[in-house]
């Protein structure tokens, strides 16, 4: 059955059946659905709601269920996550799994309440302190909100890491069909929660080590964490991407923009593909590698002044040629700005 509902309805709706135990949050725009939403859900389903003082109480109120095995989340929209970086930072250095969701805004500052996409290097390149990495999801529909939250919280155990959604206002706000297809699940099992030591030894979670070389070995432990994420857990769409001469990397809503670019394209006989990253990190720098070495041309899309594009040219690696187009500060890129630089990239050798 397919209801018609928000994109941040259709997020709290797959957190909810996927076991979300715990939600702290702060009101900030284009997000407020959600803890809207959730203050009435979580109140029916006997389950933790808490409206914080503030971002920075909110996330570290997240901390504190999670390391108890919570299920636990926040949302926010961009000035609010930047004000949640520090305790990210803790729980990557503490191992913490939970569900961080940003639906971002126009900025810099406060900006807009417009959508944007340019909250990607705070994300996938660590926002706080350290060298800490996050699993970030970028859905680009309401199904996507839907099936991502209910499928981030076993991805988060599973690694032991925050799991972030990284949507924006326009995919938020958007009311589409979603199938809510999705059944309740058991709670996975975690022997590493701090629960009261009865009949076992104490265990401790912290991200603070003091002694010579033991924050130097937690490092080296979490790399490697890392680098299994990024072996097992890169997902990519492609769409008419396999004869096609020119490759458009893009996510979220603009890649939605971007296939209309491609309908166009195609119409008017231009080979156009889209290759859209659906995990930001773990990012498919060998998927894009691999269309490099057939001697692809590249277009980067972003609603922001140039992101993801550093990330394309180190996977393409001086192969071939990458360009940009992109809007900021809450702007909506439209098929035919798309299309227009894909007729000159088509006419245009480098």
């Amino acid at each position: 059955m397919k209801k018609l509902v928000k994109g941040n309805i259709a997020l709290c709706e797959g957190a909810i059946i996927s076991g979300l135990s715990s939600y702290f949050g702060y009101p900030i725009t284009p997000q407020n659905e959600i803890s809207s939403y959730l203050s009435r859900k979580m109140f029916e389903l006997k389950k933790v709601f808490i409206q914080a003082e503030s971002e920075i109480a909110a996330i570290n109120m997240v901390l504190g269920a999670a390391v108890t095995g919570m299920r636990s989340m926040t949302s926010s929209s961009s000035p609010g996550i930047s004000l949640k970086q520090e305790a990210i930072s803790y729980m990557a250095g503490m191992e913490l799994p939970a569900l961080i969701v940003n639906v971002q805004r126009g900025g810099p500052g406060l900006g807009n309440i417009s959508g944007s996409q340019s909250d990607y290097f705070q994300a996938v390149k660590g926002g706080g302190h350290g060298d800490y990495k996050m699993i970030v999801l970028s859905p680009n529909s309401a199904q996507e909100m839907y099936e991502f939250a209910y499928d981030s919280f076993d991805l988060a155990e599973k690694y032991r890491i925050p799991v972030m959604i990284l949507t924006d206002g326009m995919i938020g706000q958007m009311i589409e069909p979603v199938s809510f297809n999705k059944t309740k699940k058991p709670k996975n099992k975690q022997n590493w929660i701090l629960n009261g030591a009865k009949n076992r030894k104490p265990r401790s979670i912290k991200s603070l080590f003091v002694k010579e070389g033991f924050l130097e070995r937690h490092n080296i432990k979490l790399q490697k964490k890392y680098k299994k994420i990024f072996k097992n857990e890169v997902k990519y769409e492609l769409y008419l991407a396999e004869d096609a001469n020119i490759i458009v990397i893009a996510y979220g809503i603009a890649s939605r923009v971007v296939k209309s670019a491609i309908k166009l394209s195609r119409i008017n006989n231009i080979k156009v593909g889209l290759l859209r990253p659906i995990t930001l990190w773990p990012f498919p720098s060998k998927a894009i590698y691999s269309f490099a070495k057939t001697n692809k041309k590249f277009l980067t899309v972003e609603l922001n002044y140039g992101q993801m594009i550093e990330d394309v040219k180190l996977a393409v690696n001086g192969i071939t040629h990458v360009e940009f187009i992109g809007r900021g500060g809450g702007g909506v890129i439209t098929e035919y700005e798309i299309f227009k630089k894909i007729f000159h990239i088509h006419n245009n050798s480098y």
